[in-house]
């Protein structure tokens, strides 16, 4: 299927695959922007019954799958051979070494096979560039959407090209509040010190018994529970003015703390947090109450969900202030919580900033967010620029294979596509360097 992009050239097609954890996931994604497929083969009923991801089941499960969901994700996106795209993406890090190998040699074997550049993905990038997808197209669909002053596609409910952008990415591994500053341009702001949110999630969840993951069983549990019966640390902020509840009741009612000053200002800490709930289901057992009884368990949950809500939306409210930007994107797994989400709306309504959050599909592992990041990447990417035609890198590879000579040996480059190397603990802001 030929398609072009609004400015008339060739849509540049990119076969993603992610395995940085439990699950197998292939996309084929054009010009960063329009998903043709997105599958993926979730792991979740696995690692049930171990309570959290158990990293050799995960990549011995990986190898098991991963030939029939890139397979798929081709035939979705009606492609014939792997040789009709115009590159291939994969993550490469952070994540878990055994799992990120297995998606890694698949796509440095399909590379060599088939002449395309492999582009190396970090997983926290393809995060943020979930934010820039067009979740509601489809493969026949009219391809051209309205264009921009510099021939870009636009589609309201994605993130725009105005910077600079504040991005939260809270998930799992990671909590980063991250200055966009320009495609493929960050500044660090802040990180988490021990535990990121979600894994807290699925400690709390374990806790209390409430199943895996955590985040979803957690917020169900919240769904009928008070948040005001129990009261929880918000870690690394400081007593604030508390606003009149929104009328969604379910909402946080920010500001109910402000963030702490110094060097902690845009940091987070949520062990300690998950250490006041322990103690909390102790202080309960004395008192001759059981913690997990439906009642109190659903309470706890609503009190501790908030806690985190109060912290993720009080720092990004902050950093958005400080930093003065156009538009706020929050992302990673537990961006499909839906405290998180009304709370964020709402405060940033009030103060007319965009928001954006990735419809669920794209807030947990998926390759869709791995492809647009590629894209972006290869065209924006340090000492890379935007081809006129879409094709331009693949010319520029075959110009210089065809300028050296055939009994003169090509030296060794680190960033020679073959070989890229997995990176368990890749951070984001360093991974640019490569």
């Amino acid at each position: 299927m030929s398609l072009t992009n609004a400015g008339g050239s060739p849509a540049y097609r990119i076969l993603a695959i992610e395995t940085s954890c439990d699950e197998t996931a292939a996309a084929v994604v054009a010009d960063g922007r329009h998903i043709f497929s997105n599958r993926v083969a979730s792991q979740i009923e696995i690692h049930r019954r171990f309570g959290g991801v158990y990293p050799e089941v995960a990549s011995r499960q990986h190898v098991l799958a991963i030939q029939t969901v890139v397979e798929d994700a081709l035939a979705d996106a009606s492609v014939a051979h792997v040789r009709e795209l115009d590159a291939i993406a994969v993550t490469h890090g952070p994540g878990l070494a055994g799992s990120l190998l297995v998606g890694v040699n698949l796509a440095k074997g399909l590379a060599f096979a088939s002449g395309l550049p492999l582009i190396p993905v970090n997983h926290l990038e393809g995060h943020i560039y979930s934010n820039w997808l067009y979740p509601d197209r489809s493969p026949d669909a009219e391809y051209s959407a309205s264009e921009d002053g510099n021939g870009r596609t636009q589609r309201s409910g994605s993130a725009s090209d105005q910077f600079p952008a504040l991005i939260l990415i809270v998930s799992g591994g990671h909590t980063e509040l991250v200055l966009m500053e320009g495609h493929c341009r960050y500044r660090l702001l802040g990180a988490t010190l021990d535990d990121a949110a979600g894994e807290a999630f699925d400690k709390v969840a374990r806790l209390l018994e409430l199943g895996y993951p955590g985040g979803p069983a957690i917020q169900a549990a919240a769904e009928s529970g008070d948040a005001g019966r129990f009261h929880l640390p918000r870690p690394l902020m400081r007593p604030g003015r508390r606003t009149e509840r929104q009328p969604d009741a379910k909402a946080s009612s920010l500001p109910t703390v402000l963030p702490v000053r110094g060097e902690h200002r845009f940091n987070f800490s949520f062990s300690g947090l998950k250490t006041a709930v322990l103690n909390l289901m102790r202080q309960l057992e004395r008192e001759g109450t059981e913690a997990r009884q439906p009642q109190s368990a659903a309470d706890i949950a609503a009190a501790f969900q908030m806690a985190v809500v109060d912290v993720l939306v009080g720092k990004t409210a902050d950093a958005a202030a400080e930093f003065g930007v156009k538009q706020v994107c929050i992302c990673g797994g537990v961006s499909a919580n839906g405290l998180l989400r009304r709370s964020a709306e709402q405060h940033f309504a009030q103060i007319g900033l965009p928001l954006h959050c990735p419809p669920l599909f794209l807030c947990t592992d998926n390759a869709a967010m791995i492809g647009a990041a590629a894209y972006y990447r290869q065209f924006y990417g340090p000492a890379r620029q935007p081809s006129p035609t879409g094709r331009g890198h693949r010319q520029d590879a075959e110009a210089v294979a065809r300028s050296t000579p055939r009994d003169q040996p090509s030296e060794p480059s680190a960033r020679d596509f073959l070989a890229l190397d997995v990176y368990a603990s890749l951070p984001l802001v360093d991974s640019m360097q490569w």
